[in-house]
């Protein structure tokens, strides 16, 4: 105890303190639960508000200039760095060395004023501008407390008021506490409405101030460097003229080539001398030596052998261009036709007839890749075969290889599939073959002929070339 009194702090306050706390919390509890009033005051509450968003606003505002600052440092030390960097690669004997110097350290010192008149008119009073908030913030907290003792005290003598059993002297001194309480509260409320609207409209001048002198230290500062910057140029482009036969040729980037795709090639080369007699093979002639049909008309031949007629009843062999064959080796749009002739086949030799039947001739329509032409596209009769679509280039294009084509913006290009050399080998390069130019187009180049080379020479081998994608658009 008599340390406690040491220290300026008796019993009795200490018990005063915490009767004092047990005294709010039972106020706040039935004021939650409804059975005692509250005194609110909306307009208090409102400032209340405004003062905790200003409050945010101004912590976040010192938290990202501190950013900015540390961010102008950084830059100080990179361009430090630079300068040092010109300055030991610039040889003595090389014209505009003491320039160099000289600039170097006009633009170290450069940045360093720039660095602290920022903290010198926007960080120090940022930070004088919020050390006001912490005091305003702990006297509305001590207002809410006096507030709700002063609720207390008012209830308190409510209820001795309205007793049966009425105690003169408790009332008295009731009321006596309730007169201090209100005291209190009244005089820190007064303060704080005087306060709080007028910090709420100093939040205006303070942006106004702090940004313009960023703005006003930036404009100086890149005015100043713009000077240093054109010294810098003027020097080296001296030095440049003197050694004028020593440029550098800067040289465009070559196209990107995969490894991917020169392992495709080698597999498929090794498939390809490894099958030289599948590469070459191709469909035997009916065995009554009728020539072999264009691609508008096939034939399919039901004649019969001579060996089938001395054996009534044997069945008739299917012939080499049978409809079948010529879907296997991708003739799709072809299909649905063939597999009617090759219905035909079956049902005369079930028949088991011995007389020849008639030469059925079927018609099917030319086809470029999948595609049915007919009397209506007369549009693509004067485009290179295989046409897909056209695209218009929107950038220019410097070819960097021979295979490549020279664009100007405006050229009209006619997209073609990639060249396949491998056409007449198997199913299983074909595929092969395939998996390579999907993935030569996910690459993003495409193989084409500008459509004024292709009007006017008609030639493919000649003009075709790839070119990027990206730097076209596609109009049909």
């Amino acid at each position: 105890m008599a340390e406690l009194g040491s220290k300026g702090v008796t019993a009795g306050k200490i018990a005063s303190n915490v009767q004092k706390k047990l005294t709010r919390a039972q106020e706040k509890v039935l004021q939650k639960l409804g059975k005692a009033d509250e005194t609110k005051d909306e307009q208090f509450e409102q400032c209340v508000q405004n003062f905790n968003k200003q409050l945010s606003e101004g912590t976040r505002l010192q938290k990202d200039l501190r950013t900015y600052l540390a961010s102008v440092k950084a830059m100080h030390e990179a361009s430090k760095k630079l300068t040092e960097c010109l300055q030991e690669v610039y040889e003595p004997d090389w014209p505009g060395r003491d320039d160099t110097n000289k600039i170097a350290e006009n633009n170290d010192l450069l940045w360093t004023d720039f660095h602290q008149k920022l903290v010198d008119q926007a960080l120090l009073t940022m930070d004088t501008y919020l050390g006001q908030f912490p005091d305003i913030k702990s006297r509305i907290a001590k207002r809410g407390r006096k507030l709700v003792d002063y609720d207390s005290a008012r209830h308190h003598f409510e209820a001795l008021q309205t007793a049966k059993k009425k105690d003169e002297t408790k009332i008295a001194k009731a009321e006596e506490e309730l007169v201090k309480a209100q005291k209190v509260f009244e005089e820190m409320n007064v303060d704080l409405q005087e306060e709080l609207p007028s910090l709420w409209n100093s939040r205006v001048g303070f942006y106004v101030n702090t940004f313009q002198s960023i703005a006003g230290l930036e404009e100086n500062f890149h005015k100043e460097m713009s000077k240093l910057n054109q010294n810098l140029h003027d020097v080296l482009l001296g030095l440049d003229k003197q050694y004028s036969g020593n440029a550098f040729p800067i040289k465009a980037q070559p196209r990107k080539k995969t490894k991917l795709f020169a392992r495709l090639r080698k597999k498929m080369s090794r498939y390809r001398d490894s099958t030289p007699a599948k590469a070459n093979k191709s469909p035997s002639p009916p065995p009554d030596g009728s020539p072999i049909t264009s691609p508008e008309t096939k034939t399919v031949n039901h004649e019969l052998e001579p060996s089938t007629l001395e054996a009534p009843g044997a069945s008739i062999p299917k012939s080499p261009s049978q409809p079948a064959e010529a879907a296997h080796a991708g003739a799709e749009a072809a299909g649905s036709e063939a597999a009617a002739g090759a219905e035909a086949s079956k049902t005369e030799a079930d028949s088991g007839s011995t007389s020849l039947p008639a030469v059925v001739v079927e018609t099917f329509p030319a086809t470029v890749n999948g595609t049915v032409e007919g009397g209506a596209s007369s549009e693509r009769a004067d485009m290179p075969p295989g046409f897909l679509f056209k695209v218009q280039a929107m950038h220019d294009y410097t070819a960097t290889d021979s295979d490549e084509l020279q664009l100007k913006a405006g050229d009209v290009v006619l997209v073609i599939p990639f060249e396949n050399p491998e056409e007449q080998l198997d199913v299983g390069a074909t595929a092969m073959n395939s998996r390579l130019s999907k993935l030569q187009r996910d690459e993003g180049w495409l193989m084409g002929v500008k459509e004024s080379d292709w009007i006017q020479h008609k030639e493919l081998d000649q003009c075709r070339g790839v070119f990027p994608e990206n730097f076209t658009e596609r109009v049909q």
